[in-house]
């Protein structure tokens, strides 16, 4: 079976199991946790190096405030609780997004836990927080135009390839999949610019009762596929075939 070395997810549904099970929308969330220790310890068990989660949206500060102050405190009492265990797995922790909106204590866990844990290379765990991909491309393109303006560019050194060095987690292999639950077809602003030739896998299963029997099948599915990034099989220009994605 092919691996992908890096898979990102999309986890919604949270909401959705908590109206289905009869139980507050925080609870909803909490099994959401749950589901990313069972995905990590699944993604260690198959070879995958890095696995990247969309926790909170650039968009999700729309939601209810109850609902805000109930996920910010959920990623606070996750980094009190499971960083040294993380640590002690050998797990790198890192968080991709804009930061300055969150309280300074949440800012500190971060800034330590990622402190922490810098120097393990068991697995790479990304949580993306305030985050967007249309946000991503900005800040890349940003600090570029910082360097125009210092005279040590100029725009036409301004190439994908420096563009791709400035987007987050440029250290890091591309996604290779993209997993999305809980039923939409969508990536919802997350990773664009990395996602340009990722392999999507959509499911209508909920977050919280995605686990690993579900992930090996997404993993499955992707070993299936044919991945050529924009360029022909051999089959095609052997036959003069038409370009084809």
């Amino acid at each position: 079976m092919v691996i992908p070395r890096h898979v990102a997810i999309i986890m919604d549904g949270n909401n959705r199991w908590a109206k289905r099970n009869g139980v507050p929308g925080p609870a909803g969330h909490r099994a959401g946790v749950e589901a990313v220790r069972n995905i990590l310890r699944a993604c260690r068990h198959h070879g995958v190096e890095v696995l990247t989660v969309f926790a909170f949206s650039s968009e999700n500060w729309g939601r209810p405030l109850p609902e805000v102050r109930a996920l910010l405190a959920l990623l606070s009492r996750y980094l009190r609780s499971e960083v040294r265990e993380l640590n002690k797995d050998g797990i790198r922790l890192r968080f991709i997004g804009e930061r300055t909106r969150f309280s300074a204590r949440l800012q500190r866990l971060m800034q330590q836990s990622e402190h922490l844990t810098a120097g393990n290379a068991e697995a790479t765990l990304v949580i993306a927080v305030d985050y967007g991909g249309q946000w991503d491309i900005a800040q890349a393109a940003q600090k570029l135009a910082l360097e125009v303006q210092a005279g040590r560019l100029v725009p036409q050194d301004i190439t994908p390839e420096l563009i791709d060095s400035h987007i987050s987690v440029a250290d890091l292999p591309r996604p290779d999949l993209c997993i999305r639950t809980g039923g939409d077809a969508r990536i919802s602003n997350f990773m664009l610019w990395q996602f340009a030739y990722s392999e999507l896998y959509f499911t209508n299963t909920l977050w919280p009762d995605f686990g690993e029997l579900e992930f090996a099948r997404a993993l499955a599915d992707y070993s299936r596929r044919e991945r050529r990034f924009g360029l022909r099989d051999p089959d095609s220009i052997a036959a003069g075939g038409s370009l084809d994605a």
